[in-house]
């Protein structure tokens, strides 16, 4: 894993008490506390694995003595069928665990698969395909590095570790240039300074502010074509805005450094993932 495990743990934990509360009524109900079984978690669509270290950390959470035994691993292409994980030991930590196992697996899965069908689509050509902050509140940690697994980048991560003066910002201070004096005026020499254009216009105002990277917004691929010639390198070159598996090779051509894509995170289908058990020893009692 490239992420924190501290905050990865935090998550888990608050994910956990969501979900759990003051227990679970309906597996304590029914499964002995000392029945031990075996499951196997088992894709149903082919597509990108993501999320397998943060499945096992669930189940490590609820019981340590957990045995999960991967088969496959972050960043496998998995066809229909293929049996991802084995889960042996205490059966309601397994059942209690599931959901929430699965829906990380899952979430991450279908971002990692998305990620990917973009990045094979622009195989050969100049641009990185990077995410947005456009993540479901929370998990962007995850959203992110399931991103990274299938094959693209990250974008900034938060507020906090770089600038990105948009259309509100300028109106406000009055002009980019009003708007990057500020920013310079206020934040530290390595923050890195974006700024997004919808004009050819607004990207002249953002070379003579000597910006470090450029957002074109909603550009045709033929504006973003003479866009890339008018900024000859001088700074990076982001396409944003209504990317779509039909458009995104145009895009690539007109020769940006990258191509934001919110769709990665904001509406991404799960991987259908499941999980069952095979075999349970009830033990000796309701424990």
């Amino acid at each position: 894993m490239d992420f924190n495990v501290f905050e990865l743990h935090k998550l888990i934990m608050n994910c956990l008490n969501e979900d759990i509360g003051t227990g679970d009524l309906t597996t304590n109900s029914i499964v002995p506390g000392n029945a031990v079984s075996t499951g196997y978690i088992t894709v149903k669509e082919n597509g990108v694995l993501a999320g397998m270290p943060v499945a096992a950390e669930v189940f490590r959470c609820l019981d340590p003595a957990l045995q999960f035994q991967a088969r496959a691993f972050d960043g496998d292409f998995v066809e229909r069928g293929k049996v991802l994980a084995e889960i042996s030991g205490n059966a309601r930590a397994i059942l209690t665990g599931e959901r929430l196992a699965l829906n990380f697996l899952q979430r991450m899965s279908g971002i990692a698969t998305k990620t990917a069908q973009f990045v094979k689509l622009i195989a050969g050509e100049k641009p990185h395909i990077i995410d947005t902050r456009k993540t479901t509140p929370g998990l962007r940690m995850l959203e992110k590095y399931a991103v990274r697994v299938g094959g693209g980048h990250n974008h900034r991560f938060g507020l906090y570790d770089a600038v990105l003066i948009k259309d509100n910002h300028i109106i406000i201070a009055g002009g980019i240039t009003k708007a990057v004096e500020a920013v310079r005026r206020a934040s530290p020499h390595t923050a890195k300074i974006e700024v997004e254009v919808e004009s050819l216009a607004q990207l002249q105002e953002a070379l003579d502010a000597k910006v470090d990277i450029i957002m074109l917004d909603n550009m045709a691929p033929e504006m973003m074509r003479e866009a890339v010639a008018l900024v000859a390198g001088r700074a990076l070159v982001e396409a944003s805005g209504g990317i779509t598996e039909e458009n995104i090779r145009a895009v690539a051509a007109a020769g940006v450094d990258l191509i934001s894509i919110g769709a990665l995170t904001h509406s991404v289908k799960s991987l259908d993932i499941s999980l069952d058990l095979v075999e349970i020893n009830a033990g000796g009692g309701n424990g």
